[in-house]
């Protein structure tokens, strides 16, 4: 029998899902953060060997049964160069863990659990990411360079836009158009502190993207609760979000696109606070002219499912699969950009723990 892998990997933590040769889930496991620019190549593949031998346990593997094939849809891994590295780590220092490997961004499993032809995907998690695959193999992405030059419309971007919004107004250097104070008890609660100086630790010497990322979700609270500036900053994510969609937009081609929509699969716990952002998102959309419908969806197995599947596709191995049953739609905008809500998946807060697992 053949085992076949793959790993859906966030910034903060990852998903393992194995299957055997007839396409049946055997294991899934969750493990840290596998983005090998923030723990590094030789503790990134720590990780994974640690979520392989503990999905191995649990689906009553053989310990030193390698799997056939293990995918690798990583945070980071946009770069031949390092996902060779990686590769080359896994197999000198874990030569136990698989036969052959298949290394590619997070966003390459997630748009293949839901398509075999290609798609969108758009990540907003801890960071924020967009790809687009077309029939002939070509990419196109936008987005996904990391806290220094983008993640815009991310669990980081919205925590440190509050601090930012809040730090500038209590300096007197740009005022805030809403009250900063439940802001800044916020970010006091959230990174233990008293006074404005005592962050300057997280943001150099103790920065930790995820933990600082963590401050978006006391952002949505608030912002439920009727905060005016964390309303704002919900509102800034939509658009965000809908220009990483229309940048990609012409790009598509037109085989993609042949039954009248454009899947794009959403991705990510920032998600889950739709209804803060779905106005300014829709209202950006509303800007362009789309000749074919939008297709929002989400994944209900999670992304590793997809990893698996590249894994066993570079190895030519006919994994059988149903691509229907690993994903519900959340909405349909059509070509007159209105919205037609499929009442049956409209509530992200509905959304399953793989989903959650990215802020």
């Amino acid at each position: 029998m053949k085992y076949f892998g793959g790993i859906e990997g966030g910034a903060t933590h990852s998903r393992l899902t194995i299957c055997d040769e007839n396409g049946l889930i055997i294991s899934q496991t969750t493990g840290l953060g596998t983005n090998h620019w923030m723990v590094g190549i030789p503790e990134c593949s720590r990780r994974i060997a640690d979520m392989v031998d503990r999905a191995k346990d649990d689906g009553g593997i053989d310990p030193t049964c390698k799997l056939y094939s293990l995918g690798l849809s990583l945070s980071g891994c946009e770069q031949e160069v390092t996902n060779r590295d990686l590769e080359k780590e896994l197999r000198q220092t874990f030569p136990d863990v698989s036969e052959n490997y298949y290394v590619c961004s997070d966003t390459m499993g997630s748009i293949f659990t839901a398509s075999p032809i290609g798609g969108l995907v758009l990540i907003a998690g801890t960071g924020s990411n967009a790809l687009l695959k077309n029939p002939d193999g070509s990419f196109h992405g936008c987005g996904g360079w990391g806290n220094f030059l983008g993640d815009e419309g991310s669990a980081w971007y919205m925590s440190f836009r509050a601090i930012k919004i809040c730090y500038d107004d209590m300096d007197n250097f740009k005022p805030s158009v809403y009250p900063t104070q439940r802001v800044w008890e916020l970010i006091q609660q959230h990174f233990n502190i008293t006074t404005r100086l005592e962050i300057l630790d997280h943001c150099y010497a103790k920065f930790d993207k995820p933990f600082f990322a963590g401050l978006c979700a006391k952002l949505a609270q608030a912002a439920k609760e009727g905060d005016e500036l964390c309303q704002s900053i919900f509102k800034e994510t939509g658009v965000h979000l809908a220009k990483h969609i229309c940048a990609l937009i012409p790009k598509v081609q037109d085989d993609l696109v042949a039954s009248g929509d454009l899947s794009i699969v959403c991705v990510g716990s920032v998600w889950l606070s739709w209804d803060l952002f779905s106005e300014s998102f829709l209202k950006e959309l509303s800007q362009y002219n789309f000749k074919f419908g939008l297709k929002f969806c989400r994944i209900t197995k999670g992304c590793s499912i997809g990893a698996v599947y590249l894994g066993a596709d570079d190895v030519g191995f006919p994994l059988p699969r149903s691509y229907d049953d690993n994903f519900s739609v959340l909405f349909y905008y059509n070509q007159q950009n209105n919205i037609n809500l499929n009442n049956n998946h409209t509530n992200l807060n509905g959304m399953n723990a793989q989903e959650k697992i990215f802020l």
